[in-house]
């Protein structure tokens, strides 16, 4: 594979480890990544964990602003093929056409379960219970190319956004090492997707991140969970946005209305849902750090708290 001529797109932290495995059995000759952002107060310019990577590597890189418009130099690179894992934009017939093994999605579900771009957080906030990464050719819909190979995930109760995301990196990494050899011979598999089964995982949205205790226990705690660390769920206590970082569901019917703060307790305190009480053990007080829930109640009048409505 050394001498396999190799464009890679991606950005985010989960494209690193697919990217380092290419660096160490490929010839990449490009990586095409999201423009520097912006960030914080001073509006620092940052560059993409995949662009620092491909900088430590001295490997070209190219930061289209719409991939659509601006594309000639990934076409007169000529590779035999491009790999993409969560790059962000949608690529172009023109770049799909251009090199000779294809172009190749490491994708972070079992399609064609959970299409788009926030598959990990819905596999969780869906209540799925696996997932796993999928390699696919890539065509002009969105996720919709033929399924070369996949690996399962059984999701467990203690996953959350944050481990979820590394256990899948790393088996995107693994399974596309597996997966490449086969597809430089033109020996690999080749399975059209099932759109009866197609389901999609859309961006999260910001109003999606507010929690509505009216849903079960099992909902929120999914939500929670499918929200952390980031972009984290909120809900309104006492006029002030906090965010939910941790929880678990109790035994206990509710027995009050719905967002009830119905508990308080040395170390969380229990919310009324639409059938248990769900227990509230790490959150974010707005403007502050996180912090359990026995330092934030240590820091409130327990009292005020009781019998307040979750909003």
């Amino acid at each position: 594979m050394k001498n396999t001529k190799v464009i890679f797109m991606g950005t985010p932290e989960f494209a690193v480890p697919v990217l380092e495995a290419l660096l160490e059995n490929t010839n990449v000759i490009m990586v095409v990544t999201q423009p520097d952002k912006e960030t914080g107060r001073h509006h620092e310019l940052l560059p993409s964990p995949v662009k620092k990577m491909a900088l430590d590597y001295n490997i070209p890189v190219f930061q289209p602003v719409k991939i659509r418009e601006d594309f000639q130099k990934i076409i007169d690179a000529n590779a035999d093929i491009i790999i993409t894992c969560a790059y962000g934009q949608i690529i172009p017939e023109t770049i799909l056409n251009s090199p000779k093994l294809g172009c190749i999605n490491v994708h972070a579900s079992l399609l064609p379960r959970l299409r788009g771009g926030a598959p990990i957080h819905h596999a969780l906030i869906d209540g799925e219970t696996k997932t796993g990464v999928t390699i696919m050719y890539m065509d002009k819909k969105m996720d919709t190319g033929d399924i070369i190979s996949s690996a399962t995930y059984e999701i467990k109760n203690t996953d959350n956004v944050g481990t979820l995301h590394d256990t899948l990196s790393q088996m995107g990494k693994e399974l596309l090492l597996k997966t490449l050899p086969s597809i430089i011979a033109r020996t690999n598999n080749r399975l059209k997707q099932n759109e009866e089964e197609a389901t999609y995982a859309w961006n999260i949205t910001r109003e999606e991140e507010h929690l509505d205790f009216n849903k079960t226990a099992l909902e929120i705690f999914n939500k929670v969970r499918g929200l952390y660390p980031w972009p984290k769920a909120n809900a309104i206590i006492n006029g002030s946005e906090v965010k939910i970082l941790e929880c678990f569901i109790g035994t206990q019917d509710s027995n009050l209305s719905s967002g009830t703060i119905c508990e308080i307790n040395k170390d969380n305190f229990g919310i009324c849902t639409k059938d248990k009480i769900i227990y509230i053990t790490k959150v974010k007080p707005f403007g502050k750090k996180e912090m359990s829930a026995r330092d934030y109640l240590n820091g409130i009048n327990k009292e005020k708290l009781l019998h307040t409505i979750v909003e």
